[in-house]
């Protein structure tokens, strides 16, 4: 199995919104690809509540049956169509992917 972890810091403002309403957006983007996506196995998205010099505004956990699935994932439709929103909103992107 594949898992992928993708934590990103906001803007404070970007498309007309506050980080946190960014943040709301992104969720919601994200989540509406469960079910969409072949060979994604869960996903879930969580925003920060921390709100630490060190914390990331929202974190994405994914997992995969396989390498090749979350390489399928990266090119799909579905998800190119919200990353020029992601683009835009984030100042910062942390990510890992680990087999287990």
């Amino acid at each position: 199995m594949i898992k992928h972890i993708v934590c990103w810091r906001l803007k404070e403002t970007a498309h007309g919104n506050t980080g946190m309403q960014n943040a709301r957006i992104i969720k919601e983007k994200i989540e509406a690809l469960s079910g969409k996506i072949p060979g994604m196995l869960h996903i879930e998205v969580g925003i920060d509540f921390s709100k630490t010099d060190n914390s990331s505004d929202i974190v994405l956990y994914s997992e995969f049956a396989t390498k090749a699935d979350l390489e399928a994932y990266q090119l799909h439709p579905d998800h190119q169509a919200i990353m020029p929103f992601i683009l835009e909103a984030r100042a910062e992107r942390r990510l890992i992917d680990y087999e287990t």
